[in-house]
């Protein structure tokens, strides 16, 4: 079963690291790059959602799942945040979000190409476009392998583990790593906020991000990044 560690303590989910966010007075849209590829982000683009990618995973641990975000699993986790973080944040979009008071990084600011290519179109195993794909198609047709050193992780990367007939995704925010169980009940949101140290120390080693570990199948970044 995915790992069921208790959730870090609140403060850890609120903390951001500081490059990532600016005050919401001084958030100015992120200029699309015009030498990328309409299926990919450049540079200041890919920053900027990183730092919403993460804020959104975030928000998730500190509120609770917003009921915007429909599939509760680990694959619907990353879906949601990621679409959230391509999506423009004006002032409405924030305090439905419970975030209007809150620091925010820079807009993403997609160009009409971008949005077109990349907003709800994952690629499927038959290599159609979809706005759902399972977290084994969110690896294998939209990502591609880092490394097996959870240090060469980058904020927003996936740690992804393939446990026969289940696969599980994590999300490394830079300080921790979070996650959805796949199990909702009244008292379990699902969403759990861990160390490294804490998942290194789950007696069940086959959750453990080492390169050791059959079952930890890497480090894994979102093809529409850099990098």
């Amino acid at each position: 079963m995915t790992p069921r560690l208790p959730a870090l303590a609140l403060a850890l989910a609120l903390v951001l690291p500081l490059s990532l966010a600016r005050p919401a007075a001084a958030a100015p849209a992120v200029a699309a790059s015009a030498a990328a590829a309409p299926g990919m982000l450049g540079a200041e683009q890919a920053r900027a959602f990183r730092a919403w990618f993460v804020r959104l995973v975030s928000e998730q641990l500190r509120q609770g799942p917003t009921p915007r975000w429909q599939q509760r699993d680990c694959a619907g986790l990353v879906r949601f945040a990621v679409a959230e973080a391509l999506r423009p944040h004006d002032a409405r979009w924030l305090q439905q979000n419970g975030i209007a008071l809150a620091t925010v990084p820079p807009e993403v600011n997609l160009s009409a190409a971008q949005r077109s290519a990349l907003w709800q179109q994952w690629r499927t195993a038959d290599q159609q476009r979809a706005a759902y794909v399972p977290a084994f198609a969110l690896i294998e047709h939209n990502s591609h392998l880092v490394s097996h050193d959870i240090n060469q992780a980058q904020p927003g990367d996936l740690l992804f583990f393939d446990q026969g007939d289940d696969q599980h995704l994590m999300v490394w925010t830079g300080r921790y790593i979070a996650y959805h169980t796949g199990t909702v009940t009244p008292r379990d949101n699902g969403m759990r906020g861990v160390s490294v140290e804490q998942l290194m120390r789950w007696p069940d080693s086959r959750w453990w991000p080492v390169a050791s570990n059959p079952n930890f199948i890497g480090v894994f970044r979102l093809g529409f990044l850099p990098g």
